[in-house]
């Protein structure tokens, strides 16, 4: 096993800090490279319930002083911005719109994506990433992806997602270059959803 859920007030990182991020932002950036494709991850991290292995190595990836981190409200919410700030520096914010990242880990009760920073025709990339903690990358309804990066089609199958999100992905992808993009992750997998992925059923 490489996940180890902490009941103490704060859960340590990364056990090879420099080795370990690398290795997970690779994950990250070859998932949106080829976006439905499922990247399991390797690292060793002790992490607070109720983040699983994949939600919290992405945060300790990506996340830094520069970057304001959303948290759903929920159980555990203190204790994961606890852990964010210690390790990671992040600023919290209260607003979902007000976030670089936003880490929803109920999806079924999860804001809409438009609720997050959209960006703007001058900076797109001013946009909101979603990480989205769900039960399964597998078992759901398959859903056919096209878009860059995807040789043909792309099936993805994840489970436990919100029944309207693939509505409200619809319309993210509509409005290329605004929206945001989505990690999904279960367990130590994770999967991509960039801006210009389209769906159909």
């Amino acid at each position: 096993m490489n996940l180890a859920a902490s009941t103490g007030p704060l859960a340590s990182g990364f056990q090879r800090p420099a080795w370990d991020s690398q290795a997970v932002f690779r994950s990250v950036l070859e998932a949106m490279s080829y976006p439905g494709r499922i990247a399991p991850l390797s690292v060793t991290l002790e992490v607070p319930a109720p983040l699983e292995l994949a939600t919290a190595a992405v945060c300790l990836a990506l996340l830094d002083y520069e970057t304001a981190i959303w948290v759903q409200p929920g159980p555990g919410a203190p204790a994961i911005h606890t852990y964010l700030r210690f390790h990671c520096g992040c600023p919290a914010v209260e607003s979902p719109e007000k976030a670089d990242f936003a880490l929803v880990l109920q999806p079924q009760e999860a804001p809409a994506l438009e609720t997050f920073a959209q960006g703007s025709a001058e900076q797109p990339h001013r946009s909101a990433t979603v990480i989205l903690q769900i039960a399964n990358l597998e078992g759901g309804a398959p859903m056919t992806l096209r878009g860059p990066g995807i040789a043909d089609t792309q099936v993805i199958r994840p489970a436990g997602l919100a029944s309207h999100f693939w509505q409200q992905w619809r319309r993210n992808s509509a409005q290329y270059p605004l929206g945001v993009d989505v990690i999904l992750t279960s367990g130590a997998r994770l999967a991509a959803l960039p801006r210009t992925v389209q769906v159909e059923a």
